[in-house]
């Protein structure tokens, strides 16, 4: 495809106009202006995104290479490799639990009706409910995150004690060789989400176990973190990047599915990475249903909740308080 910009509609240019003057708090220079960061192939995270939309100002993105792990993306955010990562708000509730100066300043996905991630079996497996799965192999993307979490609790709610649990074997794998697995029989189950997910439902032969969506409805899954030491040598850039997060997220909310894939079509283009963008048609949204990506204390709760009660985390260890912050979010007042 052509490396070019795609020309914003009058409604584009109505509508990004709507979205920046909203934001009431003038923002002064940052002190950076540039954040690094791991990026996924094929895919358009909401920075790179908001860098597009002109919503990150004077910050660049620096692109260090791609990640389907959460929690290597974190960890290299620990190890000061890069500046930002994302992951799934378990896996940050573990990281701080551990001791790790994190903050989390923003949404970075969710789950919703549309946005949600299905554990698959072929059509005509005998696979039918948790204790099926013993001795079973589940792909995912990476262990101690999101896919985890979810099938643990399928499990647990379907009668499974922890010792049946630790029968089942999770096989962490790229989430774009989920479905081949799926398929030669290499795995029982993989998990699929989103857009990998429509893609192999468009192709038939599979069904769904169960979706994550079914264990806890509408969630924010995910957000944005930085080291603490960071945000308070660099509060100006952090509150330019999360507030333009937030922009994007609503941007990608108020235009045509159609606008915003072809926009990310474009976007991939652009930073010449040699990927195939032919998932991106699938893309439906980014999951999140907290309006300006905005976070509460349910967003961790739930998560130290599973982990008090599976016995990995003490009670009091740590509070949500410890983890997130909207300080750097300029849409903060409208949680008001």
């Amino acid at each position: 495809m052509p490396n070019r910009s795609i020309l914003p509609s009058l409604s584009l240019v109505a509508a990004t106009a709507v979205v920046s003057t909203s934001c009431k708090r003038a923002v002064p220079g940052a002190e950076t202006t540039t954040l690094r960061y791991l990026g996924a192939a094929g895919t358009v995270s909401l920075p790179e995104l908001a860098e597009d939309l002109g919503y990150l100002g004077p910050v660049h993105l620096e692109y260090k290479g791609s990640t389907f792990s959460g929690p290597e993306d974190i960890q290299e955010v620990v190890s000061k490799d890069v500046d930002f990562g994302s992951a799934f708000s378990g896996a940050i509730v573990k990281l701080a639990a551990s001791g790790s100066p994190v903050r989390a300043v923003v949404a970075s996905y969710g789950v919703d009706s549309a946005t949600r991630t299905g554990y698959f079996v072929l059509e005509n497996s005998p696979l039918r409910k948790p204790s099926d799965l013993l001795g079973r192999k589940i792909a995912m993307n990476t262990l101690g995150a999101h896919h985890e979490f979810m099938v643990r609790e399928w499990l647990r709610r379907g009668g499974l004690d922890e010792s049946a649990i630790k029968k089942v074997v999770l096989v962490p794998v790229p989430p774009i060789n989920g479905e081949e697995l799926l398929r030669s029989g290499q795995v029982d189950v993989s998990a699929l989400g989103t857009i990998l997910r429509d893609r192999a439902l468009v192709k038939g032969g599979i069904r769904p176990l169960f979706f994550d969506h079914d264990l806890y409805g509408d969630f924010t899954a995910g957000s944005y973190i930085f080291r603490r030491e960071f945000t308070e040598k660099n509060p100006n850039t952090v509150r330019i990047f999360a507030t333009g997060v937030a922009k994007a997220l609503e941007w990608s909310r108020s235009q045509p599915r159609d606008t915003v894939i072809a926009r990310f079509r474009a976007i991939v283009a652009k930073r010449k990475r040699n990927e195939n963008d032919a998932i991106l048609k699938y893309w439906k949204s980014y999951g999140i249903t907290a309006k300006h990506g905005l976070q509460q204390d349910r967003d961790y709760q739930i998560w130290i909740d599973f982990l008090v009660r599976e016995g990995t985390l003490a009670q009091g260890a740590v509070k949500p308080s410890d983890i997130y912050t909207n300080a750097f979010n300029d849409y903060r007042d409208s949680l008001r």
